[in-house]
């Protein structure tokens, strides 16, 4: 399976996904410089991890080439749940994994739920509870 693709920096937006120092994180802030005499206008890209929430910066020239990760959402059924930890279901796959609970949502997981889970380059989060 491709877990990451590859786009020109110029073409980034704030909001979509990049992969910086093999994380992928969402873009929260683009600076772009004028060009030089000699050289492309170059980019500073700030965004952050979306597994660990750290806060990334990727400094590339305008038309080079950045790695983009493949990003699934998918939904889930929260089968049981014991402290931290929920055991899902995928509604398409029926493979059941255990994934971490998030603290924002740690009040509204209870067995028998929905939930949105976000999956890029091997690694699950979930997003919502439904």
């Amino acid at each position: 399976m491709v877990e990451k693709v590859f786009a020109v920096a110029k073409e980034l937006r704030e909001g979509r996904y990049v992969i910086v120092d093999d994380i992928p994180c969402r873009i929260v802030q683009i600076e772009s410089s004028k060009p030089g005499k000699h050289g492309a206008a170059k980019m500073r890209i700030t965004a952050i991890g979306i597994f660990e929430g750290q806060k990334k910066t990727l400094l590339t020239p305008g038309d080079a080439d950045v790695e983009m990760p493949i990003i699934e959402r998918k939904n889930v059924q929260i089968m049981s749940v014991s402290g931290n930890n929920a055991q899902v279901m995928d509604q398409q796959t029926y493979d059941v994994y255990d994934l971490e609970i998030p603290a924002e949502l740690a009040s509204q997981v209870a067995a028998g739920k929905e939930a949105e889970i976000l999956e890029a380059m091997g690694r699950k989060k979930m997003e919502r509870i439904r």
